[in-house]
């Protein structure tokens, strides 16, 4: 990664980092359902519901509150959001679900997320989301926040200053 890359103070966690380690495929625990260039997609080791994945960027991103505006002018929002999105969905077919109203999309915003790596959380079917987890995956709370309001957010969002 760049050392002038908006992220570049995260060099020194990419290699202790888990998501990357699986995204680089050096992690041969995880249960990779999908791969491109960009984008992997695993099972969640803590499936809140019978289909739960996780769809992360190869190149680490600390979470969806280090994204802002910035990332809009780059067209990288663009396919963060979508590109993940649509890999969640495509998996989730793959897998045998039909009915993509009764699914949750979502990511989690500091301090609420166990791993310091941008994931979109996919879960279906919505229904059976784990009672005692469901807390976790409730849209439109500050814990939980779907792709469609992280844009909304972030439109607004200024980069950082560089000084």
């Amino acid at each position: 990664m760049s050392r002038n890359h908006p992220d570049s103070n995260e060099d020194d966690k990419v290699e202790t980092c888990i998501f990357c380690l699986i995204a680089s495929e050096r992690d041969k625990e995880a249960e990779i359902m999908k791969k491109d260039k960009e984008l992997v997609c695993f099972k969640d080791i803590n499936p809140a519901a019978p289909h739960h994945y996780l769809v992360v960027p190869r190149q680490h991103m600390h979470s969806c509150s280090s994204l802002n505006s910035g990332h809009i002018s780059l067209g990288q929002l663009k396919w963060i959001m979508k590109r993940m999105a649509e890999m969640g969905k495509t998996v989730l077919r793959d897998q045998g679900v039909t009915n993509m109203k009764d699914i949750r999309l979502g990511f989690h915003q500091p301090p609420y997320i166990s791993v310091n790596h941008l994931h979109l959380h996919v879960l279906a079917p919505t229904n059976k989301i784990s009672e005692y987890l469901m807390y976790k995956f409730m849209p439109k709370t500050v814990a939980f926040i779907t792709e469609e309001s992280l844009t909304m957010h972030l439109k607004n969002k200024a980069p950082p200053v560089k000084y």
